[in-house]
């Protein structure tokens, strides 16, 4: 898949046709050829499916105008190719929301902006902080994502004054939530999967999806099944010795039994070989009983992550060690087994528990 820095392919403006195929393919069930009657009954407000166009071609030309009117559950929003420059908020009430990319391929319909967690706000109220700073937020439960990249373009580079660098791409707390083939980009904090409250244990789940960044760039305490993605760690000519960065922080509340599980995955890297830690405990200051986890499996790990020691500390007080960490048949250079005390694995029969069926329970993700 092409890096964070890969131009993204605009189409022309589409068609309503054009976008009712797409709609059909990944959900919408739409047929074409109809009659002009058949057409304005589409728009009327028992329909369920809207098509957002920035040219214009259809029915709003925002991803927030489109989920605000569609407002209650199970709707599904078509988006056409495109850059979408803007924020957005999926708040609680919009449950069952599913987002398309009207192409099928998620390089085309990109939703960014580029806010960061120093950015002061508007109003003079202060900054976004990390939350804040998040391109798209989803509150609702049971949303499904298919085909779009979600990013945030914010570089430090341009900001050498801030010290609050996180810059979120996406931030998940419902329940149920499913992306399939998205990408999601960014430098610090890119996706941020996480829970409404701390009380409240989330479920999600990212298929054949692609993630990058550099600090902690997949984090949060959500319940969430990583299968079949792709994490790429990017170089950094701000820093000239390792650790560059970290590909996983998680904040599992202890009382969750299942935290982030990666299994038939890849870690490439375009830093230095051994320069990327594989992850390091986030224990925050408003969950001091965190006790992170996270299982890796049946994944490749490629020569940017150190092999010797692919696990640090977020903070001294809260050691890796004691965390619940710890890997599973993984392949390639990063996953070496040099030092095995710095490398916890699972025995067989523990591995029998770490499946996308034991983490998601009753939940079948299925694409609408």
């Amino acid at each position: 898949m092409p890096s964070h820095h890969s131009p993204v392919r605009l189409n022309s403006p589409v068609s309503r046709r054009t976008l009712l195929t797409a709609g059909a393919g990944a959900g919408a069930a739409l047929a074409l050829g109809r009659t002009p009657d058949a057409r304005a009954a589409e728009r009327r407000p028992t329909r369920r499916t809207l098509y957002v166009d920035p040219a214009g071609g259809g029915d709003h030309t925002t991803v927030q105008a489109a989920v605000d009117a569609a407002s209650g559950p199970g709707w599904t929003l078509v988006l056409a190719p495109g850059t979408y420059r803007e924020t957005v908020t999926v708040p609680e009430t919009s449950t069952g929301l599913t987002l398309v990319g009207a192409s099928g391929d998620p390089r085309d319909t990109v939703i960014v902006y580029d806010n960061a967690a120093g950015t002061p706000k508007p109003d003079g109220s202060g900054t976004y902080g990390t939350s804040g700073s998040a391109t798209t937020t989803v509150r609702a439960a049971g949303l499904t994502a298919h085909a779009i990249t979600f990013a945030n373009d914010w570089l430090r580079a341009d900001h050498p004054e801030y010290t609050g660098t996180q810059a979120v791409a996406l931030k998940v707390m419902g329940d149920r939530s499913a992306f399939f083939r998205c990408r999601f980009l960014g430098h610090q904090d890119t996706l941020y999967a996480d829970t409404v409250d701390l009380g409240v244990f989330a479920r999600q789940y990212f298929r054949d999806c692609y993630v990058e960044g550099d600090v902690d760039f997949v984090f949060g305490r959500a319940t969430a099944v990583f299968e079949r993605c792709r994490f790429h760690t990017l170089t950094r000519g701000d820093l000239a010795a390792a650790p560059y960065g970290f590909v996983f922080a998680p904040s599992t509340a202890l009382a969750n039994p299942r935290g982030y599980l990666v299994t038939r995955g890849r870690v490439t890297s375009g830093a230095p070989d051994a320069y990327y830690k594989l992850a390091r405990p986030w224990v925050p200051s408003s969950d001091t009983t965190a006790r992170p986890m996270l299982t890796v499996r049946d994944t490749h790990l490629g020569p940017g992550i150190d092999a010797v020691s692919p696990y640090t500390n977020m903070r001294d007080a809260h050691p890796w060690q004691a965390q619940r960490f710890a890997e599973y048949h993984n392949k390639g250079p990063g996953a070496a087994v040099t030092v095995p005390e710095n490398r916890p694995q699972l025995t067989f029969a523990q591995a029998r528990s770490a499946t996308r069926g034991a983490y998601l329970g009753d939940w079948t993700p299925r694409l609408r």
